[in-house]
C-alpha cells in the first residue's frame, strides 16, 4: 500500500491510497486505487486480482503481506485472534494468507523497488482530481509497466512472461 504523494492531490480534503499487488513468478503487477487504507480495501483488491488473473487461467494459490493492519491483527493487543476482512476473504478464496516476518525488509524488496519506480515514473509528472482519476490513470500507468522489459526478466516484459507461464501450464 502507498499513500498518494499529497502535492499529486488536487483536492486537499482527498486522501488517496495505492494498493500494490505483483506476481513473484512473472513481476506482473495489478494495481487498486483506494480512499481508505483498511482490511475492506485490501480485501476488495484481492477479489480484483483473483478474477483479473482467473481471466489469465491463472489461480492465486497464496498472497504474502506485511503486517499492517490492513492485512491482519497480528500485532494487535486487544484483537490479535480476531480474523480481519482481508484474511476472511483469502479463505473463502482459498488463498493461503503468508505474513512477512518483521524485521525482514529484504521481503519487502520487489514492492519497495516497484514504489520507486511508480514514483519516478508516474507521481513526479501526475495529479488526481477524484478517485476515478487515479484509478484512471492507475490503469494505463499497470498497462506501461506490464509491457516494459525488465532485467530480471531477461529483457522481457511482465506480460510477456505471464503469458508464456498460460500458454504452457493451462
Amino acid at each position: 500500500m502507498k499513500v498518494v504523494p499529497r502535492r499529486c492531490i488536487a483536492d486537499p480534503q482527498l486522501n488517496l491510497y495505492q494498493y500494490t499487488v505483483i506476481d513473484e513468478y512473472s513481476r506482473y503487477r495489478v494495481l487498486g486505487a483506494y480512499a481508505e487504507q483498511n482490511t475492506f480495501s485490501s480485501a476488495d483488491l484481492l477479489n480484483k486480482v483473483v478474477a483479473h488473473f482467473a481471466r489469465k487461467g491463472i489461480a492465486v494459490e497464496c498472497v504474502q503481506t506485511d503486517n499492517g493492519f490492513e492485512f491482519t491483527n497480528r500485532f494487535s493487543g486487544s484483537q490479535r485472534n480476531l480474523e480481519t476482512h482481508f484474511e476472511a476473504t483469502a479463505r473463502q478464496l482459498e488463498i493461503r494468507h503468508k505474513l512477512i516476518r518483521p524485521n525482514t525488509p529484504r521481503h519487502n524488496g520487489k514492492v519497495e523497488r516497484s514504489r520507486r519506480e511508480d514514483q519516478k515514473r508516474f507521481y513526479d509528472s501526475h495529479r488526481f482530481y477524484s478517485l476515478v482519476d487515479l484509478g484512471g490513470q492507475l490503469a494505463t500507468h499497470q498497462n506501461r509497466s506490464n509491457s516494459r522489459p525488465m532485467r530480471p526478466l531477461h529483457w522481457a516484459a511482465p506480460r510477456e512472461v505471464l503469458s508464456s507461464f498460460t500458454v504452457q501450464y493451462v
